[in-house]
Protein backbone atom coordinates (compact mmCIF):
# COMPACT_ATOMS: atom_id res chain seq x y z
CA UNK A 1 0.00 0.00 0.00
CA UNK A 2 1.34 3.35 -0.34
CA UNK A 3 1.78 5.55 2.22
CA UNK A 4 3.73 8.36 0.50
CA UNK A 5 2.17 11.73 0.60
CA UNK A 6 0.02 13.64 -1.83
CA UNK A 7 0.86 17.19 -3.45
CA UNK A 8 -0.76 18.62 -0.70
CA UNK A 9 0.27 17.17 2.06
CA UNK A 10 3.74 17.82 1.11
CA UNK A 11 3.67 21.46 0.73
CA UNK A 12 1.66 21.39 4.20
CA UNK A 13 4.64 19.57 5.66
CA UNK A 14 7.14 22.32 4.41
CA UNK A 15 8.30 24.84 7.04
CA UNK A 16 6.25 28.14 7.19
CA UNK A 17 9.59 29.96 6.62
CA UNK A 18 10.19 28.07 3.97
CA UNK A 19 6.96 28.47 2.55
CA UNK A 20 7.29 32.37 2.68
CA UNK A 21 10.54 32.81 0.89
CA UNK A 22 10.07 29.69 -1.87
CA UNK A 23 6.83 32.19 -2.57
CA UNK A 24 8.38 35.87 -2.41
CA UNK A 25 8.00 37.40 -5.54
CA UNK A 26 10.47 39.67 -7.23
CA UNK A 27 10.06 42.27 -10.08
CA UNK A 28 14.28 42.26 -10.40
CA UNK A 29 14.31 38.57 -10.73
CA UNK A 30 11.62 38.76 -13.24
CA UNK A 31 12.87 41.74 -15.28
CA UNK A 32 16.45 40.49 -15.93
CA UNK A 33 15.09 37.05 -16.87
CA UNK A 34 12.90 38.88 -18.90
CA UNK A 35 15.98 41.05 -20.23
CA UNK A 36 17.78 38.17 -20.99
CA UNK A 37 15.27 36.89 -23.19
CA UNK A 38 14.32 39.37 -25.51
CA UNK A 39 18.53 40.59 -25.97
CA UNK A 40 18.28 36.75 -27.31
CA UNK A 41 15.63 37.87 -29.28
CA UNK A 42 17.43 41.20 -30.68
CA UNK A 43 20.45 39.39 -31.38
CA UNK A 44 18.49 36.40 -33.71
CA UNK A 45 16.25 39.05 -35.53
CA UNK A 46 19.66 40.97 -35.84
CA UNK A 47 21.15 38.01 -37.85
CA UNK A 48 17.63 36.85 -39.60
CA UNK A 49 18.71 39.97 -41.95
CA UNK A 50 22.54 38.39 -42.34
CA UNK A 51 24.21 35.33 -44.28
CA UNK A 52 23.09 33.46 -41.25
CA UNK A 53 19.21 33.86 -41.84
CA UNK A 54 18.88 29.85 -41.90
CA UNK A 55 20.03 29.32 -38.30
CA UNK A 56 18.28 32.38 -36.68
CA UNK A 57 14.91 31.78 -37.97
CA UNK A 58 14.41 28.95 -36.37
CA UNK A 59 16.17 30.37 -33.18
CA UNK A 60 14.33 33.36 -33.14
CA UNK A 61 10.92 30.85 -33.65
CA UNK A 62 12.20 28.83 -30.80
CA UNK A 63 12.67 32.04 -28.37
CA UNK A 64 9.68 33.46 -29.33
CA UNK A 65 6.82 30.81 -29.57
CA UNK A 66 8.36 29.59 -25.46
CA UNK A 67 7.13 33.07 -24.35
CA UNK A 68 4.13 30.85 -23.95
CA UNK A 69 5.80 29.78 -20.58
CA UNK A 70 6.40 33.22 -19.51
CA UNK A 71 2.16 33.80 -20.41
CA UNK A 72 1.42 30.59 -18.76
CA UNK A 73 3.29 31.51 -15.47
CA UNK A 74 1.65 35.24 -15.65
CA UNK A 75 -1.75 34.20 -15.14
CA UNK A 76 -0.62 32.82 -11.63
CA UNK A 77 0.80 36.86 -11.67
CA UNK A 78 4.28 35.18 -10.16
CA UNK A 79 7.19 36.46 -12.69
CA UNK A 80 6.84 39.62 -11.49
CA UNK A 81 5.75 41.34 -8.00
CA UNK A 82 3.86 44.06 -9.57
CA UNK A 83 0.27 42.28 -10.35
CA UNK A 84 -0.30 45.42 -13.19
CA UNK A 85 3.22 43.73 -14.76
CA UNK A 86 2.29 40.21 -14.72
CA UNK A 87 -0.96 41.26 -16.77
CA UNK A 88 0.43 43.49 -19.38
CA UNK A 89 3.78 40.77 -20.15
CA UNK A 90 0.69 38.21 -20.32
CA UNK A 91 -1.23 40.77 -22.47
CA UNK A 92 2.07 41.14 -24.93
CA UNK A 93 3.32 37.32 -24.53
CA UNK A 94 -0.48 36.86 -25.90
CA UNK A 95 -0.25 39.06 -28.91
CA UNK A 96 3.11 36.53 -30.09
CA UNK A 97 1.41 33.50 -29.35
CA UNK A 98 -2.12 34.06 -30.95
CA UNK A 99 -2.89 33.44 -27.32
CA UNK A 100 -5.81 35.77 -25.71
CA UNK A 101 -3.69 36.30 -21.84
CA UNK A 102 -7.82 37.30 -20.81
CA UNK A 103 -9.29 33.99 -21.92
CA UNK A 104 -6.16 31.89 -21.16
CA UNK A 105 -6.47 32.42 -17.71
CA UNK A 106 -9.53 30.86 -16.95
CA UNK A 107 -8.53 28.41 -19.38
CA UNK A 108 -5.42 27.29 -17.53
CA UNK A 109 -6.89 27.86 -13.78
CA UNK A 110 -9.96 25.18 -14.79
CA UNK A 111 -6.59 22.93 -16.05
CA UNK A 112 -4.67 23.42 -12.54
CA UNK A 113 -7.92 22.83 -10.87
CA UNK A 114 -8.60 19.58 -12.48
CA UNK A 115 -5.49 18.81 -13.68
CA UNK A 116 -5.64 15.90 -15.83
CA UNK A 117 -8.84 14.91 -14.87
CA UNK A 118 -10.70 13.59 -18.11
CA UNK A 119 -14.21 15.81 -18.59
CA UNK A 120 -13.18 18.42 -16.46
CA UNK A 121 -9.51 19.06 -17.55
CA UNK A 122 -9.82 21.51 -20.87
CA UNK A 123 -6.43 20.51 -22.10
CA UNK A 124 -7.72 17.04 -22.33
CA UNK A 125 -10.14 18.11 -24.58
CA UNK A 126 -8.54 17.60 -27.45
CA UNK A 127 -7.48 14.27 -27.44
CA UNK A 128 -3.38 13.16 -27.25
CA UNK A 129 -1.85 11.98 -30.40
CA UNK A 130 -1.73 7.74 -30.44
CA UNK A 131 -0.52 6.95 -33.34
CA UNK A 132 2.68 8.51 -35.75
CA UNK A 133 0.82 10.43 -38.69
CA UNK A 134 -1.68 12.09 -35.42
CA UNK A 135 2.18 12.77 -33.75
CA UNK A 136 3.14 14.05 -36.61
CA UNK A 137 0.58 16.20 -37.13
CA UNK A 138 0.20 17.33 -33.46
CA UNK A 139 3.95 18.42 -33.32
CA UNK A 140 3.89 20.51 -36.45
CA UNK A 141 1.87 23.23 -34.76
CA UNK A 142 -0.72 23.18 -37.59
CA UNK A 143 -3.90 22.53 -35.04
CA UNK A 144 -2.94 25.09 -32.55
CA UNK A 145 -2.43 28.09 -35.53
CA UNK A 146 -5.95 26.76 -36.34
CA UNK A 147 -7.58 26.95 -33.19
CA UNK A 148 -5.74 30.20 -32.44
CA UNK A 149 -7.33 32.09 -35.07
CA UNK A 150 -11.14 30.90 -34.55
CA UNK A 151 -10.68 30.85 -30.64
CA UNK A 152 -9.79 34.73 -31.50
CA UNK A 153 -12.26 35.57 -34.20
CA UNK A 154 -15.21 33.54 -31.76
CA UNK A 155 -13.95 35.50 -28.73
CA UNK A 156 -14.16 38.73 -30.84
CA UNK A 157 -17.35 37.93 -31.80
CA UNK A 158 -18.69 36.87 -28.22
CA UNK A 159 -18.95 33.31 -29.28
CA UNK A 160 -16.76 31.45 -27.22
CA UNK A 161 -18.55 29.42 -24.34
CA UNK A 162 -17.22 26.94 -21.59
CA UNK A 163 -18.11 26.11 -18.53
CA UNK A 164 -15.10 27.61 -17.16
CA UNK A 165 -15.07 31.34 -18.58
CA UNK A 166 -17.17 33.15 -16.19
CA UNK A 167 -20.37 35.59 -17.79
CA UNK A 168 -18.65 38.23 -16.20
CA UNK A 169 -15.36 38.37 -17.96
CA UNK A 170 -16.95 37.73 -21.45
CA UNK A 171 -16.23 41.53 -22.04
CA UNK A 172 -13.45 41.81 -20.90
CA UNK A 173 -12.13 38.60 -23.44
CA UNK A 174 -14.65 39.99 -25.96
CA UNK A 175 -12.43 43.13 -26.08
CA UNK A 176 -8.97 41.65 -25.71
CA UNK A 177 -9.68 39.79 -29.01
CA UNK A 178 -10.77 42.77 -30.81
CA UNK A 179 -7.69 45.17 -30.03
CA UNK A 180 -5.40 41.79 -30.53
CA UNK A 181 -7.07 41.55 -34.53
CA UNK A 182 -6.85 45.15 -35.17
CA UNK A 183 -3.29 45.23 -33.88
CA UNK A 184 -2.37 42.44 -36.49
CA UNK A 185 -4.30 44.31 -39.07
CA UNK A 186 -1.84 47.61 -38.37
CA UNK A 187 1.17 45.09 -38.06
CA UNK A 188 0.72 43.17 -41.42
CA UNK A 189 -0.21 46.68 -43.48
CA UNK A 190 2.54 48.82 -42.01
CA UNK A 191 5.64 45.95 -41.45
CA UNK A 192 4.33 43.48 -43.81
CA UNK A 193 7.14 42.06 -45.01
CA UNK A 194 9.60 42.55 -41.63
CA UNK A 195 7.00 40.87 -39.68
CA UNK A 196 7.03 38.32 -42.18
CA UNK A 197 10.53 37.37 -41.49
CA UNK A 198 10.75 38.47 -37.64
CA UNK A 199 7.81 36.61 -36.29
CA UNK A 200 5.17 34.37 -39.01
CA UNK A 201 7.99 32.31 -40.12
CA UNK A 202 9.86 31.90 -37.07
CA UNK A 203 6.47 31.33 -34.82
CA UNK A 204 5.88 28.25 -37.37
CA UNK A 205 9.21 27.03 -37.06
CA UNK A 206 9.53 27.18 -33.62
CA UNK A 207 6.22 25.76 -32.93
CA UNK A 208 7.08 22.31 -33.09
CA UNK A 209 9.77 22.94 -30.26
CA UNK A 210 6.81 23.75 -28.16
CA UNK A 211 4.71 21.00 -29.05
CA UNK A 212 7.32 18.71 -28.11
CA UNK A 213 8.12 20.14 -24.60
CA UNK A 214 3.90 20.49 -23.45
CA UNK A 215 3.66 16.68 -24.37
CA UNK A 216 5.71 16.06 -21.87
CA UNK A 217 3.80 17.98 -18.74
CA UNK A 218 1.21 15.60 -18.57
CA UNK A 219 1.15 12.99 -21.47
CA UNK A 220 1.14 9.43 -20.44
CA UNK A 221 0.63 10.45 -16.82
CA UNK A 222 -1.89 8.84 -14.68
CA UNK A 223 -5.34 10.26 -14.55
CA UNK A 224 -5.76 10.83 -10.62
CA UNK A 225 -5.96 14.00 -8.75
CA UNK A 226 -2.55 13.77 -7.34
CA UNK A 227 -0.28 16.12 -8.44
CA UNK A 228 2.90 14.12 -8.20
CA UNK A 229 1.11 11.71 -10.32
CA UNK A 230 -0.52 13.63 -13.16
CA UNK A 231 2.16 15.87 -14.08
CA UNK A 232 5.72 14.95 -14.93
CA UNK A 233 9.02 16.92 -14.13
CA UNK A 234 11.56 16.58 -16.78
CA UNK A 235 15.56 17.09 -16.24
CA UNK A 236 17.09 19.09 -18.89
CA UNK A 237 19.70 21.62 -19.17
CA UNK A 238 20.57 25.32 -18.33
CA UNK A 239 19.31 26.94 -21.40
CA UNK A 240 16.03 24.62 -21.78
CA UNK A 241 15.48 25.88 -18.48
CA UNK A 242 16.10 29.48 -19.21
CA UNK A 243 14.02 29.15 -22.17
CA UNK A 244 10.95 28.05 -20.30
CA UNK A 245 11.38 29.66 -17.47
CA UNK A 246 12.64 26.62 -15.26
CA UNK A 247 8.44 25.06 -15.80
CA UNK A 248 10.41 21.63 -16.55
CA UNK A 249 10.36 21.55 -13.55
CA UNK A 250 6.59 20.73 -13.82
CA UNK A 251 5.47 18.62 -10.80
CA UNK A 252 7.10 21.43 -8.32
CA UNK A 253 4.67 24.37 -10.51
CA UNK A 254 1.61 22.45 -10.12
CA UNK A 255 2.17 20.92 -6.63
CA UNK A 256 2.81 24.81 -5.18
CA UNK A 257 2.00 27.40 -8.11
CA UNK A 258 2.37 30.09 -5.85
CA UNK A 259 5.69 29.36 -6.17
CA UNK A 260 8.06 32.04 -8.73
CA UNK A 261 9.86 30.91 -11.48
CA UNK A 262 13.31 31.93 -10.06
CA UNK A 263 12.61 29.63 -6.90
CA UNK A 264 11.25 26.58 -8.69
CA UNK A 265 14.87 24.77 -8.65
CA UNK A 266 14.67 25.51 -4.72
CA UNK A 267 11.57 23.47 -4.22
CA UNK A 268 12.83 20.65 -6.52
CA UNK A 269 15.34 20.53 -3.94
CA UNK A 270 13.24 19.66 -1.31
CA UNK A 271 10.34 17.72 -3.26
CA UNK A 272 12.62 15.84 -5.26
CA UNK A 273 12.45 12.33 -3.69
CA UNK A 274 8.80 12.10 -3.55
CA UNK A 275 8.56 12.66 -7.54
CA UNK A 276 6.75 9.57 -8.50
CA UNK A 277 6.82 10.57 -12.70
CA UNK A 278 10.16 12.26 -14.23
CA UNK A 279 11.89 11.71 -17.47
CA UNK A 280 15.75 12.13 -18.05
CA UNK A 281 14.93 14.76 -20.88
CA UNK A 282 12.84 15.52 -23.69
CA UNK A 283 13.88 13.24 -26.46
CA UNK A 284 14.26 10.71 -24.05
CA UNK A 285 10.62 11.09 -23.22
CA UNK A 286 9.49 11.47 -26.99
CA UNK A 287 11.17 7.87 -28.04
CA UNK A 288 9.30 6.22 -25.03
CA UNK A 289 6.21 8.03 -25.98
CA UNK A 290 6.32 6.86 -29.47
CA UNK A 291 7.86 3.61 -28.78
CA UNK A 292 4.61 2.89 -26.46
CA UNK A 293 2.29 3.82 -29.01
CA UNK A 294 4.28 2.01 -32.07
CA UNK A 295 4.08 -1.35 -30.07
CA UNK A 296 0.39 -1.19 -29.37
CA UNK A 297 0.17 -0.89 -33.00
CA UNK A 298 2.25 -2.97 -33.89
CA UNK A 299 0.94 -6.09 -31.18
CA UNK A 300 -2.21 -7.06 -33.07
CA UNK A 301 -0.64 -7.98 -35.87
CA UNK A 302 2.10 -10.33 -33.61
CA UNK A 303 -0.36 -11.98 -31.69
Amino acid sequence: MDTSPDHKALIAALPTDLRDRLTRLSNAKGLRHLALHLTAIAVTSTLIFTPLWPLALPAQGILLIFLFTLEHEATHRTPFASAALNDWVGRACGMVLILPFEWFRYFHLAHHRHTNLPGLDPELEGPKPETLPQWLLHVSGLPYWRAALVLVVSLALGRAKAPYLPDRAMPRMQTEARVMLLLYALAFATLGQALLWLWALPVLLGQPFLRLYLLAEHGDCPFVANMLENTRTTFTNRIVRFLAWNMPYHVEHHAYPSVPFHALPALHREVRAHLKVTAPGYASFTRSYLARRLKSQLSPSQD
